[in-house]
């Protein structure tokens, strides 16, 4: 809740006297416990938990990378509460996608036999550990096998040259949206964290044509 992204819109929010909260997941930031410990569904509750007893009235969820999964399946969660979604590259289903999928074979066979694996990160000094019961658990939370039925608007910003979540996926979180009005704004030479001042730029505006509807 430090990066870029969460500090530059809190001082946005407050220049335009908009309410703002922002938190750690469970084995994030400064938020206590293991990170080998959560699944989706443990951040998931975390960002229930905050919905529900630290908010009042219509919501704007924001979301980022994996942000964006928890983002969505609150927004299903809790379809009376939120009244519209941002995505800055969205990573729903990342665990079957974009971890099991790319495993060899190799390491597919360690991680099930020895329950973790440790990935080499670009924005951590130390490699990530990758648990089998995050691959696991996150299965009984995707989202892009079938339709996305929510009730509200979405609008997802995701870079083009991003080497962490193909922009495709924004693409196909669009397709199994249904019933309601999204909005892909692809960024030509925009990375994975969209931190850039005219990246942010762009949230900013995302965030107010939101906040003007209500």
């Amino acid at each position: 809740m430090n990066g870029i992204k969460a500090t530059a819109l809190a001082g946005h929010c407050r220049s335009r006297d908009h309410a703002f909260l922002r938190f750690d997941y469970f084995g994030h930031g400064a938020s206590s416990g293991d990170f080998r410990a959560g699944t989706i569904g443990r951040w998931l509750e975390d960002a229930l938990a905050v919905i529900d007893r630290l908010t009042e009235g219509p919501q704007i969820l924001v979301g980022s990378s994996m942000g964006g999964w928890i983002a969505l399946l609150a927004a299903l969660a809790r379809p009376g509460r939120l009244k519209a979604l941002i995505g800055i590259a969205p990573a729903p289903d990342f665990t079957e996608d974009l971890i099991w999928a790319r495993l060899s074979e190799a390491q597919r066979r360690e991680l099930l036999e020895r329950g973790e694996l440790a990935a080499a990160s670009a924005y951590e000094a130390d490699p990530i550990p990758i648990t089998l019961r995050l691959v696991e658990e996150g299965r009984r939370h995707l989202l892009l096998r079938g339709p996305i039925r929510l009730s509200c608007p979405v609008r997802l910003l995701h870079g083009m040259e991003d080497p962490d979540v193909p922009y495709q996926t924004s693409l196909r979180l669009v397709e199994r949206l249904t019933g309601i009005e999204a909005v892909v704004e692809l960024i030509e030479d925009g990375d994975h964290r969209l931190s850039r001042p005219q990246d942010l730029t762009r949230l900013f505006a995302a965030v107010d044509a939101m906040a003007a509807r209500f």
